[in-house]
């Protein structure tokens, strides 16, 4: 009998293949506007037949990225995007039948992941309010429990925790020996980041992405810190020369260009403050907390606005079910204030 695996088997997943170029991208939490064409082609530039031509060498970018983050080379494992290190530490630290708690709403690859790998995964949901208490988290840290999982900001809702709150996660972790992955793939837009926690204990561990404010999705590069013994293991889980070499060019690129990380979330900042001013003032319910994006609460049906933005518009924009005291609302991405101006726009002209 030819065997499948069984968690495969049962295992719902989507997978959107639907053409996105040419529109204006408020969906996934990209940077709508991206790199300037200027930059661009000034790492292109750079670019040689060796560079293309030999396998992808990592250390001398993991250095620079150490230097950046305040990590040794050793506490740093580079993988194809964020959504790969999540993936390793869960299928390092983690058990088949093991336990992952979470925030619910939260990215959906974390319970993916769980099925995918046959734990059981455990939401802990928000108050009707969307405000959150971390009691509830710390009440399901168990001794029968593998790993914790909390983004920080938290996607898609915005919160982010204390450093108080975070104490209290880690030392109930701790007691309970639950390895934590805090996950930071919106760090540079809430100016509070946790590494320190991931370079000074065990069993905890960071996550971070190039995809989002440095605007290298199309790339693919993320990577996990943490202590050196705890990253050997998730390092023996890539596959050879996993990261790319366009993906580690132009990450280098940005983190040693003077200013550039400055500028990119002064941008992001103020396009997203101006959409907010801009919504209220037109009388929307919105929540808007950390990272970029917010729920919008619309005037007329979302998933009819949804359609109508992609079709009228070709603006891409998400619609949610049961967000809290909001219902059914509209996430979208936020991004420099000239794109937030054409979604303005078109929301003036389709939702009414």
């Amino acid at each position: 009998m030819y065997y499948l695996n069984e968690y495969l088997a049962s295992l719902n997943r989507i997978f959107d293949q639907n053409s996105r170029e040419g529109y204006i991208r408020m969906d996934l939490n990209e940077n709508p506007g991206g790199l300037s064409d200027e930059f661009i082609h000034k790492v292109l530039s750079t670019v040689t037949p060796e560079l293309v031509s030999k396998y992808p060498e990592q250390l001398a970018f993991t250095q620079k990225l150490g230097k950046f983050i305040g990590a040794e080379v050793s506490q740093i494992c580079l993988t194809n995007g964020s959504a790969e290190a999540v993936r390793y530490v869960i299928e390092a630290y983690s058990r088949p039948g093991g336990k992952i708690v979470s925030v619910s709403p939260s990215y959906a690859m974390y319970e993916v992941y769980a099925n995918m790998y046959g734990r059981q995964h455990i939401p802990v949901h928000y108050n009707e309010d969307l405000t959150f208490d971390v009691d509830n988290i710390i009440e399901q840290i168990k001794p029968d429990v593998d790993l914790l999982i909390v983004l920080n900001p938290n996607n898609p809702v915005g919160d982010v925790y204390t450093t108080e709150e975070m104490d209290r996660i880690i030392a109930a972790a701790k007691v309970n020996e639950v390895t934590v992955l805090i996950d930071e793939a919106y760090h540079y837009f809430y100016p509070h980041s946790f590494i320190g926690y991931a370079l000074n204990n065990n069993n905890v561990f960071v996550t971070r992405t190039f995809s989002k404010l440095f605007s290298l999705a199309g790339c693919r590069l993320g990577y996990v810190v943490g202590q050196a013994d705890g990253v050997t293991y998730i390092q023996k889980l890539c596959t050879p020369h996993n990261i790319n070499a366009f993906s580690m060019k132009f990450a280098e690129c940005i983190i040693e260009e003077p200013g550039m990380v400055g500028a990119l979330i002064a941008k992001q900042l103020e396009g997203k403050n101006f959409l907010i001013s801009e919504l209220r003032k037109r009388n929307y319910e919105v929540n808007a907390q950390e990272g970029n994006f917010i729920f919008i609460k619309p005037k007329t049906d979302a998933d009819e606005l949804v359609f109508r933005m992609k079709k009228e518009k070709r603006i891409l924009i998400k619609s949610y079910n049961g967000i809290g005291v909001l219902g059914k609302c509209l996430r979208v991405s936020t991004g420099e204030t000239e794109i937030m101006r054409k979604f303005l726009s078109a929301m003036d002209e389709l939702d009414n």
